[in-house]
């Protein structure tokens, strides 16, 4: 099964520096049918203003990957992290028993990114922070592991839930394939271009949640850049 979310269905608000859109329930959009997909509880795509940003505020129990789009996003936490990310890379919080953080956009230009937060699979532990480059050419016509939490996926940002953030850039024309298991829930994100899926258009910045689908195939329709969560 494979359900479009198109962009304009998703909620969200623009407050100025921030025009947050949500493909699942969150702040003030609500919405029984999107709560969540398997353990994937929230992706936000968000775009900051240049020099504005999250002041620091709590989490608890929550893994969050950043996925910069254009831009760049500075971190910094209580446990003394502080990191800029840019585009095309990744970060990572593992909330734990609770961590207080902030993001800024100290850039002259807007910052947007994908906000991914997947519930863990135990709660409390200690909190931690990592990010780490991923070269679009390294993906270029096959999926790459960003963050995962199962097995053998070592040269991935580790996250405490079994589950795994992957991405992928496409040539138009080019397809990947990506064993997901009929048993897993799959939520895949074009960050730019158009997708095929099992004859399913899905363009720029719509949902795609998949589940009882085995193997994967996505090709692209446009030069497309691809992100896919694959939860329990």
């Amino acid at each position: 099964m494979i359900e479009l979310r198109s962009f304009d269905s998703l909620g969200g608000e623009n407050h100025g520096w921030l025009d947050a859109k949500h493909h699942f329930s969150f702040a003030n959009y609500h919405d029984p049918a999107r709560m969540n997909w398997g353990s994937l509880r929230v992706w936000n795509d968000d775009t900051i203003q240049p020099k504005t940003g999250f002041p620091a505020h709590p989490h608890r129990n929550m893994e969050i990957v950043t996925y910069v789009r254009t831009g760049a996003i500075t971190h910094q936490d209580s446990l003394g992290n502080k990191g800029r990310t840019e585009a095309g890379d990744v970060q990572v919080m593992s909330a734990g028993a609770g961590i207080t953080h902030s993001e800024y956009n100290l850039e002259a230009e807007a910052t947007r990114i994908f906000q991914i937060w997947i519930q863990p699979t135990q709660a409390g532990g200690e909190p931690s922070w990592g990010a780490r480059p991923f070269p679009k050419g390294e993906r270029a016509g096959v999926f790459v592991t960003l963050a995962s939490g199962r097995p053998n996926d070592d040269d991935a940002l580790p996250i405490r839930a079994d589950a795994r953030v992957v991405a992928a850039t496409l040539k138009a024309g080019e397809s990947a394939d990506y064993r997901l298991g009929k048993d897993r829930f799959g939520y895949l994100v074009p960050a730019t271009g158009e997708v095929e899926i099992d004859g399913l258009r899905v363009g720029a910045r719509d949902g795609a949640a998949i589940s009882d689908v085995e193997w994967l195939k996505v090709t692209a329709l446009a030069d497309s850049e691809i992100v896919l969560v694959d939860a329990a």
